[in-house]
């Protein structure tokens, strides 16, 4: 979960990032997406198969949805809050 990796920040009270911070999210967000794309061609090319396992492609599609909510929320980090 994003909380263990960025204790610190915390999505419901934000507090100004750092450039450090600010880097550590962009960069764990490209290591996400490089997993995401990676598993999305494994899904695409298992699918292709005539046999393949199912419970393995549901796991796998269960983790490339789990990536795109960590993704979603580290980019939510990097939003700067708008006073109403």
């Amino acid at each position: 979960m994003i909380f263990k990796v960025f204790p610190h920040v915390n999505i419901f009270q934000r507090q100004k990032l750092t450039m450090i911070d600010r880097e550590e999210i962009l960069r764990r967000i490209i290591e996400l997406e490089v997993e995401h794309r990676d598993l999305d061609a494994a899904i695409h090319t298992m699918t292709q198969q005539v046999l393949h396992e199912e419970l393995q492609l549901r796991r796998l599609k269960k983790r490339k949805l789990q990536l795109k909510d960590q993704i979603t929320l580290l980019r939510m980090q990097l939003i700067p809050d708008i006073p109403a």
